[in-house]
C-alpha cells in the first residue's frame, strides 16, 4: 500500500500520542508543569487540526481509501483515550467521566464493525449528536491540558471549570449517542453474518 498525503497526516496523529503522554513522564527539574501542560495543548490542538486537515485533502486531491477511512477513525479514538488517561492521572478530569467516553468508544467503534459486517453500516453512520459531542470533548480536552491563564480571557481556574462542564457535557451527550446508536442498531440484533 503506497502512502498518500492524508493517510501520513492520520499516522502522524497516533504518533502524537506517545509524545503527549511521555512528556508528563520527564522529570519535573528537566520541564516544568507549565511547560509541559503548556506543549501538551499544542500537540493536542494540532493533532486535532489533522484530523479536519486529512479529510480535507483527502477528498480534495481525490485520495480516500479504504485504510485512511479505518485508520481515521482509530487515530481520533487513540488521540482522545490519551489525553484523558493523563488528565485523570493529573486529577483534572473524574475516572467515570474517561469511562464512560472512552467506553462508549469502544463500543461504538465494534457496533460499527459489526453493522458493516452484516451490510448496514449506513444505519450507525456519524449523527449530528456525535458530532455536537465531539466538538464539547475537542474544546474541553485542551483546556483542561493547559490548565493556566488564557490572557484577556479568562484565569486558570476559569480554564479548568470551562473544560469541566464541557467535558461533562460531552460525556452525557456521550450516553446519550450511544443510545440513539444501539436504537439504530436493534432492528438488525438478529441477523447473521458469514463471517461468524
Amino acid at each position: 500500500m503506497r502512502m498518500n498525503l492524508p493517510n501520513l497526516l492520520t499516522s502522524l496523529r497516533i504518533l502524537s500520542i506517545p509524545l503527549l503522554v511521555s512528556l508528563y513522564y520527564l522529570p519535573d527539574r528537566l520541564i516544568s508543569l507549565e511547560v509541559k501542560d503548556i506543549s501538551a495543548t499544542a500537540i493536542f490542538i494540532l493533532a486535532a487540526a489533522t484530523d479536519w486537515l486529512d479529510g480535507y485533502l483527502a477528498r480534495r486531491l481525490n485520495q480516500a481509501s479504504a485504510f485512511g477511512a479505518f485508520l481515521d477513525p482509530v487515530a481520533d479514538k487513540l488521540m482522545v483515550a490519551g489525553a484523558l488517561l493523563m488528565l485523570l492521572q493529573l486529577g483534572r478530569v473524574e475516572a467515570a467521566v474517561a469511562l464512560v467516553i472512552i467506553g462508549r468508544e469502544i463500543a461504538i467503534s465494534a457496533l460499527r464493525e459489526w453493522m458493516a459486517r452484516i451490510g448496514r453500516a449506513k444505519s450507525v453512520a456519524v449523527a449530528y449528536i456525535g458530532k455536537v459531542k465531539t466538538v464539547s470533548q475537542m474544546i474541553a480536552i485542551p483546556l483542561l491540558l493547559y490548565s493556566a491563564d488564557l490572557p484577556w480571557i479568562m484565569n486558570a481556574e476559569s480554564t479548568q471549570i470551562l473544560g469541566t462542564i464541557l467535558i461533562n457535557i460531552a460525556a452525557v451527550l456521550t450516553v446519550i449517542s450511544m443510545l440513539y446508536y444501539l436504537r439504530m442498531a436493534y432492528p438488525y440484533a438478529g441477523a447473521a453474518s458469514d463471517d461468524f
